[in-house]
Formats: structure tokens, C-alpha cells, sequence
């Protein structure tokens, strides 16, 4: 049976591209704590899609489940394009909630209203960090990082809609 030898030299993921490698590394720090950002969202999605309640759950579970297949389906591309740019993605829960922006939330019950609302704020704090991250894109030349970005922009932002509509004119309660 052949020995498997494992590269652990971190220069071996350093993926060639032209991008200077300062730029290279601002972004891949900027993109991987959207990545982070996605996985908090997503798992907090998940969690209220989970525990919705009330006379809308019906709506709000399918908007919620839509929602969090979303933003997972955003996390493979963003850590990928992490190692296109030939560097480190982030490893572990732990560290992204270290580097998230976003907050994960622990509470055992939080009424309708309350998720939207949170999910809402959540969603605009996304978009925020991903024009950040654009910036960032557009200083270093990036520009596939930043077209990347631009869908993901739009996706959020449509969520901070839908999540938006869905809280007027409802009571605390959701109702």
C-alpha cells in the first residue's frame, strides 16, 4: 500500500493569479468574513424557519426556508473564490463567529415579529459588508470578486424586502 504524503507547506495554496498579493490577501480577509457573515445568517434562518409560530407560519416557514437555501447556496462560491485568490478560507465555527459581523441568536423563544425584524437588520448589515467588501474588490482590481458580489447585493437586498413586507402592518406578535 503507497504512503499518502500530505503537503502541510501553506505556500502550496497559494494559487497563482495575477493580483498582487497584498490585494490577494485584503480581499480573501474581507470575502471571508461575508462567508462567516453567511453561515451565522444562515443558521439563524434556519432556526426561525424552524421555530416560526402563529396564524402566518405557513408563509413565513416557506419564506424562511427559501431564504436560508439561499444564503447557504452563497457560501461554497465566496470560500472558493477565497482560494482562487490561493488563500486560507476559514476553518471552523468557532472562527467565524469570531469574525463575523453578525450575531448569532441563543434565545429560546422569539416572537414572529421579532425574527422578521432581526432577520430584516441582519439581511441590511449583509449588504452593507458586501459593498465593503466591493470597495476593497475595486481597489485591488478584483473585479471577479466584486461581479460575484454584485448578484449576492441583489439577493440580499431582495430578502431585506421580503422580510420588510412581511412585518407591515403585523402586530408584535406577528399576527
Amino acid at each position: 500500500m503507497a504512503t499518502q504524503v500530505t503537503d502541510t507547506n501553506p505556500a502550496s495554496l497559494n494559487t497563482p493569479n495575477d493580483l498582487g498579493d497584498n490585494g490577494r490577501q485584503a480581499v480573501a480577509d474581507s470575502v471571508n468574513k461575508l462567508v462567516a457573515d453567511a453561515f451565522v445568517l444562515y443558521t439563524k434562518t434556519k432556526n426561525f424557519h424552524w421555530h416560526m409560530t402563529g396564524p402566518h407560519f405557513r408563509d413565513y416557514h416557506l419564506m424562511l426556508d427559501e431564504q436560508s437555501e439561499q444564503i447557504f447556496a452563497s457560501t461554497d462560491p465566496l470560500a472558493e473564490r477565497v482560494r482562487k485568490l490561493g488563500k486560507r478560507t476559514v476553518h471552523s465555527m468557532a472562527e467565524m463567529v469570531k469574525i463575523a459581523h453578525l450575531e448569532e441568536n441563543n434565545a429560546d423563544f422569539i416572537p414572529p415579529l421579532d425574527m422578521l425584524g432581526e432577520l430584516m437588520s441582519d439581511n441590511k448589515k449583509m449588504a452593507a459588508a458586501m459593498r465593503e467588501t466591493h470597495k476593497v474588490c475595486d481597489e485591488h482590481e478584483d473585479v471577479a470578486t466584486a461581479s460575484l458580489l454584485e448578484n449576492y447585493i441583489d439577493e440580499t437586498e431582495r430578502r431585506t424586502w421580503f422580510l420588510f413586507e412581511a412585518m407591515q402592518g403585523a402586530d408584535e406578535s406577528g399576527h
